[in-house]
Order: structure tokens, then sequence, then C-alpha cells
């Protein structure tokens, strides 16, 4: 059965260590509050995590779903306990709630599916993140753009999203007319894995039925006012479809905080690194220089303002969540804040004398 999801060769050879003590290879299909079910050669078990995983493993590094782990199985009981996780080939991961630390999202991941409706909801900026993260996960990533049965201009739409997504496929669908569905299918080869990523209401599950020919996700409409969605998956799901891809849905992420993304940030911002690789100073702030060809692409109108804006906003986070994440970094941006604070509150004293 674990065939059917993507075990090989490979896998077997890094799993002998662990066969060798008495355990059998799983891949997590679901992931919920405090549980898992676990594809085996058993079937699908309902999997909790061993003591030491629980408490050795730093945050980031539990189990979630594609991840292929080291079981200890109960076939009887239909049950299991994930003992360990193998090393991962990519890995789908975003900065969790409050600015924390790297929250990981999928795992083993070949293709990640970033879907937008052409509605109201298309946000170019939301896709440029996407895209960082994607590329930064080592997935390929391709633009889904869903609902053309209620667009009446697809192509702006698809121009639109080209114009961001530079050596990317894009793709406009509809699962309700069938429009591109073909062609999507074709995309999902047997034996890779696809995350389906995106905001709530873009479609998402829409296109896992459809996918799937049967309604094995629940789906929800979009609010009339804004054309945003409501939330209709709840957990991530590993669905194996007739063709044999492996598709991965997730619950609708509007907030998608960048991390540890700066390779990623530049595969997807290629053309902002060539134009300032190419600047006459090498430590041209693309402001008032001479010969700063991110100037000259703007006044020329080759260059978006609000992409260039959006990248640099971009680097911005990542370079607080790096400094976040480097203790060293950390510090000396706290040494600044408290010399700063005193040479405030010394100003303060002054004037007050004054």
């Amino acid at each position: 059965m674990i065939d059917d999801f993507g075990w090989s060769p490979a896998l077997g050879q890094a799993f002998a260590p662990y066969a060798a003590r008495g355990f059998i290879p799983g891949r997590v299909a679901i992931q919920q509050r405090g549980s898992f079910r676990v594809i085996t050669e058993h079937g699908e078990l309902r999997a909790g995590l061993a003591g030491r995983l629980v408490h050795a493993v730093p945050e980031g590094g539990h189990p979630v779903v594609g991840d292929w782990v080291a079981v200890a199985a109960r076939p009887t009981e239909g049950t299991a306990t994930i003992q360990d996780v193998l090393p991962r080939r990519t890995l789908f991961t975003r900065q969790a709630a409050g600015g924390g630390h790297a929250q990981a999202i999928a795992a083993n991941i070949d293709i990640a599916l970033l879907v937008s409706s052409m509605n109201d909801d298309f946000n170019p900026r939301r896709l440029e993140r996407y895209l960082a993260a994607a590329w930064a996960s080592g997935a390929r990533p391709v633009l889904v753009l869903t609902k053309t049965d209620l667009c009446a201009d697809p192509a702006a739409w698809i121009a639109a999203a080209e114009a961001i997504a530079f050596g990317v496929d894009v793709l406009a669908v509809s699962a309700v007319s069938g429009s591109g569905m073909a062609e999507f299918a074709r995309l999902l080869r047997p034996g890779e894995t696809c995350v389906l990523a995106g905001s709530s209401g873009v479609g998402k599950s829409t296109l896992v039925n459809a996918l799937a020919g049967a309604d094995i996700m629940a789906t929800g409409g979009i609010r009339e006012d804004d054309a945003k969605g409501r939330h209709t998956t709840t957990h991530r799901e590993l669905i194996r479809l007739p063709g044999g891809a492996l598709l991965l849905d997730t619950p609708g992420m509007r907030a998608f905080g960048l991390i540890d993304a700066q390779d990623g940030l530049g595969v997807a911002f290629d053309d902002i690194e060539a134009l300032a690789g190419a600047c006459r100073f090498r430590d041209c702030s693309h402001t008032t220089e001479p010969g700063c060809e991110i100037i000259a692409a703007l006044e020329a109108g080759s260059l978006d303002a609000g992409r260039l804006k959006n990248f640099q906003k971009l680097q911005r986070e990542l370079d607080r969540a790096a400094r976040r994440e480097d203790p060293i970094a950390r510090a000396a941006v706290h040494r600044q804040r408290v010399v700063l604070a005193r040479a405030q509150r010394a100003g303060k004293k002054h004037r007050g004398k004054g």
C-alpha cells in the first residue's frame, strides 16, 4: 500500500536502520491536533507521538502531512506510535502566528499549487509571497487560477499572474464547467505529491473533488460583499487520486509569514535581483544614485512600483525573522535598543533642565 503513496527504493535504504529495530515505514496522510493518520503496509493506522519525539524534537520538527515516519505498529488495534521522522526532500513552511518559529505545513512535496480565484480576492502581492515560500521549499510552484466560469475576461487575469510568475506555469480552470481541468490533471503525475495552498474560498476543495471524481472534501461559498471565503477544510489531508498522483489539501491561509526563505525570494523576484546586480554601484540603495537600473526600470515602466515595494517589504520581514532566530543578532538588536532608549531618556532630561 505504501508503494501507492510514493515509497521508493531510496527510502527503503534510508529506512534500513529503523527496520533493524523492528519499526515499519509509514506516511503521514492526515494531521489533526494531537493525532495523525499514517499509511502503512497494514493500511491506515491512528498514530500518536512517542514521548521522546514529543519532548526531544524542537518546534517545527514534529511530523506533518507528507512526512515518512518510522512507527511501532499495532495492526490488530489499528494504532501506531511514531518513533522518528525520516529526512525530508522538501519542506513547505511559513512563520508561525505572532512572528515565532517556522511552522511546517507539508513535507516531501514535488509541486506547490498556488491557488487564487479570478475575482476581487486576486492579490498579486500575496501570490508573490506564496511564490517565494514555494521556491524556498524545494518544490516546483504552479499558479492555478480558478472559477473561469464566473469570469468575463480570464485572459486579463492570466496576464496579471504571468507578470509576477516568471518561469512558472499558470493554469486557468473551472471545476464547475471543466474548463482547463484536463490540462490540470495531466500536470499531476503518478507517485508525485502536490500541495494546494491559497486563501479560503478560492476553490481548493472543489478542485480536489473534481480531480478525485467524488465529493470527499467539504466545500463552501464566498461572501458576496468582499469575495472572501469561509473555511471548509479544517485539517491537512493527503489524498491519492485515481490517476495515482497524491494531492494535499490545506486550510485557507490568508496570513502567510515568510521565514528562512531568502533563496526563494531571490528566485521569485529574479527580475529585480538582476536589475540590482547591474547597478553602477554595488551598495546602491536604489533611491537617488546615478546608474541605478531599478530606478531606470521604474521610470521606463518595465518594473511595477508595487512589485518593488513588496520585494523590499518581504526582505525586511525575512531580516526580522532571521534576527529572532539568531541569538547573536538578536542580542545586538537588543543592545541597540538599550542604547537608543538611554539616549532618548537623556534627551528628555536635558530638555527638562532647559
